[in-house]
């Protein structure tokens, strides 16, 4: 079973004024840290896309192990970046039965939750997994192809959760108890570093 990772790093960090995913945290961008995480997986392969600030992103980033692939339509929303992601990792790998989707600024992903997410799409036979936290499910999540073409044609800034609540009864969970803690403003990031 051919899983492949989309890191999803197309935003423009507005609320933070400064690109989040070049922010260090523990000695790596946070970027850098999803990129390795996703790495020591056997999940291949690891797209990242692009969108604002892409050039200095992809310069800080650069890692010979992954793909970079530059969204034009970042401005759209993450579903631009989604079906881009994908769309790539199929011409890549068109054998790829699954799809793990996750974000630049989880600062506390590792590659335990990548394999978790796997291995509970085979226990339970569910299509999608997605991520449990603060009371919500969300990135990372693992698609089955099943859902690649709704996956491929996603539009607006409501990103794959749609397909998520659309699809609850193909849908399980695994607990990500930091998954909450992603970096949208100065002080998150203050936050995360001081604690």
């Amino acid at each position: 079973m051919s899983t492949a990772i989309v890191i999803l790093a197309a935003g423009d960090s507005s609320r933070m004024g400064r690109p989040k995913q070049l922010l260090k945290f523990n000695g790596q961008t946070l970027l850098n840290i999803v990129i390795i995480e996703s790495l020591k997986t056997i999940f291949r392969p690891v797209v990242v896309v692009l969108g604002a600030y892409a050039v200095e992103i992809q310069q800080a980033s650069a890692n010979p192990d992954v793909i970079y692939s530059v969204n034009k339509d970042w401005e759209n929303g993450m579903s631009s970046s989604i079906s881009l992601g994908l769309k790539v990792a199929l011409e890549n790998n068109p054998k790829i039965e699954d799809v793990i989707i996750t974000v630049a600024d989880q600062a506390h992903i590792s590659w335990e939750i990548f394999e978790e997410l796997r291995s509970k799409q085979e226990k339970s036979q569910k299509n999608i997994v997605a991520s449990a936290y603060a009371q919500t499910t969300g990135t990372p999540a693992l698609f089955n192809k099943k859902y690649f073409e709704e996956l491929l044609t996603l539009n607006g800034a409501k990103g794959a959760k749609s397909l998520i609540k659309q699809y609850v009864e193909d849908t399980t969970t695994i607990p990500f108890e930091l998954g909450h803690i992603d970096i949208d403003t100065e002080t998150d990031y203050n936050n995360l570093i001081n604690n």
